[in-house]
């Protein structure tokens, strides 16, 4: 009787060794939901668990209060966040993340656009001017002008909502700035050309949303995330896009500070940022891979979807620009759109 108890109890102290080795064993990745987080999981969480046997357990929405106030009480849930590139800088510079293993990581063959101390790109994309082919009765609109001349292309006009790169830098490409003159943002200037068509404006703050404006013809044209175009055009939709100043943003892949698995979120960054998990990222979603060696490995057919394939009509928006001054920015943005 002794010798079944004392077996029983040493196959109960295993069972909990073995949990406890596994709970260790995972790590709580955060995104912002929907269709990218989904990719996320088939291109990187399923295989990076099969390869290291390291659990991913999905968590979201991104929320850059939530993320702030955890390291700041010292209780951080979350072990990888998908953020915006800007933001990523700015909370590098505020202390609330881990720096890079780069000797787990390997950074040699990353767009050094998308590479920081602080963070590694999740992917790239661009904002594009996209339109409803059927709403469009003259030629077929060429560049942000276009979005600016509601009397050759009447309709309403799909903005990105939030005060992040993008609508004041193409409204400044409208109105004449060179994209060498970008930045600093002349403000005033910016604000001045978006007043233009301020009462055409609807906008949108997802990517679902975006989709439904275009695709619905509530909206004749606007700004958009190319991989949310290009999933209306394999589904056949009428929707036409001018790849021309095409706006580059990225998302970045950042570790809290104070992350409980931190050494397991390294490994999974280098996963997520080899050629191979880049390439099965962008092959979901027409997003473009941030490691250079990952276009050799995607099908052909895609390239002509993919910001990569349109460098030359580029313009690289300046994260670090923003994540300096984007809270001031955020202040001005939020009282011009309750004017």
């Amino acid at each position: 009787m002794r010798s079944n108890l004392k077996n029983l109890a040493i196959a109960a102290l295993c069972s909990t060794s073995i949990a406890n080795v596994y709970a260790q064993e995972s790590i709580n990745f955060v995104s912002w939901g929907g269709s990218t987080q989904d990719a996320q999981t088939e291109a990187w969480a399923l295989p990076f668990t099969g390869k290291t046997g390291i659990k991913v357990i999905q968590d979201g929405p991104t929320d850059y209060g939530k993320l702030k106030a955890m390291v700041e009480s010292g209780n951080v849930q979350w072990d990888i966040v998908d953020v915006e590139a800007d933001f990523a800088y700015r909370a590098a510079a505020e202390g609330l993340l881990e720096p890079l293993d780069f000797s787990v990581i390997d950074k040699s063959n990353i767009d050094p656009r998308f590479v920081s101390d602080y963070g590694i790109g999740s992917f790239y994309f661009s904002f594009i001017l996209a339109y409803n082919k059927n709403k469009i009765s003259s030629e077929e609109p060429q560049d942000w002008n276009a979005l600016f001349d509601t009397k050759t292309y009447p309709g309403k006009r799909a903005l990105y909502k939030w005060p992040s790169p993008g609508v004041l830098e193409l409204a400044l490409l409208a109105d004449g700035v060179s994209a060498t003159n970008l930045y600093p943002l002349d403000l005033d200037r910016a604000f001045k050309k978006l007043d233009t068509i301020k009462k055409d404006i609807v906008w949108w703050g997802g990517g679902a949303q975006s989709q439904q404006l275009i695709a619905s013809g509530e909206v004749s044209m606007g700004q958009f995330w190319n991989g949310r175009i290009f999933s209306l055009q394999a589904d056949g939709l009428p929707i036409g896009n001018s790849w021309k100043q095409n706006l580059v943003m990225s998302d970045f892949l950042v570790v809290p500070k104070g992350a409980k698995n931190k050494e397991a979120a390294m490994k999974f960054l280098a996963y997520s940022s080899s050629p191979q998990g880049q390439a099965d990222f962008a092959t979901i979603t027409a997003y473009s891979p941030i490691n250079t060696k990952s276009e050799a490995l995607l099908d052909k057919g895609l390239s002509a979807y993919l910001p990569t394939n349109y460098t030359a009509d580029q313009v690289s928006l300046n994260y670090q620009y923003w994540a300096k001054n984007g809270p001031q920015i955020a202040q001005r943005w939020n009282n011009w759109l309750l004017q």
